[in-house]
């Protein structure tokens, strides 16, 4: 069972894609904030993270730098998920190294999962 780590902050959002995962055949763990975040992905060596940009502690930005510098975890595969829609802020995720980028408000939880699947 492929294992995804879920970092967010909003309550409602872990609740919708935590029950869509499972019912997909995913393990789901839950960070709701960055640095509680980096601690589980040290741990738990999820798979597959899914990460939104705007989280209490530490940002999703300063998530995505720290993964890309650790060498235990440079391989790690991230979907950005996040409300921010400017195509800098696509551009930025990207270059840093996630390897999609889905904006919150254009995908149904469905379509999100489908999306996740092309990666693990």
């Amino acid at each position: 069972m492929k294992k995804i780590l879920l970092i967010e902050d909003d309550p409602l959002m872990i609740e919708i894609y935590t029950k869509r995962f499972k019912e997909s055949g995913f393990e789901v763990d839950v960070a709701t904030n960055g640095e509680e975040g980096l601690n589980k992905i040290k741990e738990k060596k999820p798979d597959l993270l899914i990460l939104d940009i705007v989280l209490p502690q530490i940002d999703g930005w300063e998530i995505l730098r720290k993964i890309r510098e650790d060498l235990g975890l440079k391989d790690l595969k991230v979907v950005v998920l996040s409300n921010l829609s400017r195509d800098a802020e696509v551009k930025k995720s990207l270059e840093m190294g996630a390897v999609s980028y889905l904006i919150k408000a254009h995908y149904t939880p469905t379509e999100v999962v489908n999306e996740i699947k092309k990666y693990v």
